[in-house]
């Protein structure tokens, strides 16, 4: 039996089916994000486990008892909020503290508990500070001291991440990681980032209107995304349409040339079907190696790597790569070929 069990979910406000029949299990001390695009209904699972929302149906399970007719203050549950939510007029120490009276924690016990939490998550000289004197990351430091303080079963996060500037986003989303694998708290976590699902995760559940489109590791989701929409969700993605032909081996016939399919795709010739790439996985090459040809159209120079947007025909590929790797005569309005591995080809379905 999973810790977490999350049955048939539904829920409409209005005429708007906002969450449909939503199935998920969580083992313990699994951190697992709900990534989607606005709308996708992932706070509203959120709001749903931690008692704030109602569902219209399905079920709520923790260890295995329906948390239903439980209020949101009975279910031993932590929640961090993307706005922080401190109280201005208590000190760092006293926020941690209220949510240890409010868990009915013993007087004897708070101290300590309250010392334990600020040294973990690296605030314990500013104690005494009020949250106006500390920085965005250390505000969401507190309340994520505060909702793990009472000891919760499980732990909830709300974005909370996406008000803070990118290089604290990436120093935090660490931090938080490594304090949820010491506690060994379940923890559901909502995000739209996927760069912050895919580092942090152990599963992740794509989801689009309503439903969980693919539920998988990260690896899984990136590298064999069920469907159209989450291979185009994570990450960026190459579409290539074409009709497969078949001489020693299958391949597709594509605007710009024809692209090796790899031996697993159960396709028939003269089939037309849609296939990924990510733009990594395509290389420049000679044009006696090169499966696809086209025209470089522009060249952006994004730091690490540098992005070339190839016109084959209608469709414009961008192709990845380090700058070391091109080939001097790479230049806009210039000729191009590339090829990719078979074994890097997706094949896409609805």
């Amino acid at each position: 039996m999973a810790f977490i069990d999350l049955t048939s979910l539904g829920k409409s406000f209005g005429p708007t089916a906002v969450v449909r029949d939503f199935d998920l299990a969580l083992e313990k001390g699994e951190f697992v994000s709900l990534l989607g695009p606005s709308g996708c209904g992932k706070t509203t699972v959120l709001r749903m486990v931690a008692g704030f929302e109602t569902p219209d149906r399905g079920d709520i399970r923790i260890e295995g008892q329906s948390v239903l007719r439980q209020r949101a203050n009975q279910r031993q549950i932590g929640m961090v909020f993307q706005s922080y939510a401190l109280f201005p007029n208590l000190t760092v120490a006293e926020n941690v503290a209220f949510g240890l009276r409010v868990a009915k924690v013993a007087s004897a016990e708070i101290t300590p508990r309250v010392n334990e939490m600020l040294d973990m998550v690296g605030l314990a000289a500013m104690k005494e500070r009020y949250p106006y004197q500390l920085s965005g990351g250390q505000q969401q430091r507190v309340a994520l001291a505060r909702a793990v303080a009472p000891r919760p079963r499980v732990l909830l996060l709300d974005e909370p991440l996406s008000a803070l500037d990118a290089k604290i986003r990436v120093a935090l989303r660490t931090e938080i990681r490594a304090i949820q694998r010491q506690l060994g708290i379940t923890t559901l976590f909502v995000t739209h980032d996927q760069e912050e699902a895919l580092s942090m995760s152990d599963r992740i559940v794509v989801m689009n209107g309503g439903r969980a489109e693919q539920i998988g590791t990260p690896e899984e989701i990136y590298n064999r995304p069920a469907t159209r929409f989450v291979a185009g969700f994570i990450g960026t993605l190459n579409v290539v349409e074409g009709q497969v032909g078949r001489e020693a081996r299958a391949f597709l016939n594509c605007a710009g040339g024809r692209l090796a399919l790899p031996d697993t795709f159960d396709a028939s010739a003269g089939e037309k079907i849609a296939v990924a790439v990510r733009p990594q996985s395509l290389r420049p090459c000679s044009v006696e190696m090169g499966g696809l040809h086209g025209i470089v159209r522009h060249v952006e120079f994004l730091g690490a790597f540098t992005r070339l947007h190839v016109s084959c025909g209608q469709t414009t590929l961008l192709v990845d790569c380090f700058a070391r790797d091109l080939a001097a005569t790479v230049r806009v309005g210039g000729p191009i070929s590339l090829t990719v591995a078979t074994d890097e080809v997706l094949r896409l379905s609805a």
